[in-house]
């Protein structure tokens, strides 16, 4: 994925709040449709697993609740998440004994195959979910953003609120604790 500017929005998500704008509520339901499954991925790698529906739609409801005020130094994207982000932390906040995380589904990393090679990929993905969990808050947010949305270095510093720099560096150490982790 290319590495965009500050100020790069998306010509199809300018194009949705500006028909928002104009009342066009067609518009809104586009936008929720191009973004909801993303922050879905998202918001369950932050651990909120019971709740992902409802933080997806709260996001949007504070999208869309300031959507006048967004000044596009971010892209729609980039700023939905950090939206998002933010709603994961004050529940965490308020409800610090839920600490649950997403388990991965056989589902999800077994194809086709023989027993053999289903067992491999079950003990893989088991420790793969184990590697990230042992990640510090940071990295596992990093690592998620990376990884599974494939966002540039400059948009997770965004939606960290952190610097380019900072977003490589906790990438790089979650890499090499996972790597190191798996190898064990």
């Amino acid at each position: 994925m290319a590495e965009s500017t500050l100020t790069e929005t998306d010509p199809a998500d300018s194009a949705l709040i500006a028909r928002w704008h104009s009342g066009d509520e067609r518009a809104a339901t586009l936008l929720v449709e191009r973004h909801a499954s993303s922050l879905g991925r998202f918001i369950a790698s932050l651990g909120v697993r019971g709740e992902v529906e409802e933080v997806v739609q709260d996001t949007f409801v504070r999208a869309f609740g300031s959507l006048d005020r967004f000044r596009a130094e971010s892209s729609l994207r980039t700023w939905l998440f950090t939206i998002a982000r933010n709603l994961v932390r004050d529940r965490v906040r308020a409800d610090r004994t839920r600490r649950n995380t997403v388990p991965i589904e056989d589902s999800d990393s077994v194809t086709e195959g023989d027993a053999l090679e289903e067992t491999v990929a079950e003990e893989t993905a088991v420790r793969l979910r184990l590697a990230v969990e042992r990640l510090t808050p940071m990295q596992r947010e990093v690592f998620t953003l990376r990884v599974s949305e494939g966002m540039s270095y400059r948009e997770i510093a965004q939606v960290l609120g952190n610097t380019e720099g900072a977003a490589r560096v906790h990438y790089f150490n979650a890499m090499r604790s996972v790597k190191e982790f798996i190898d064990e």
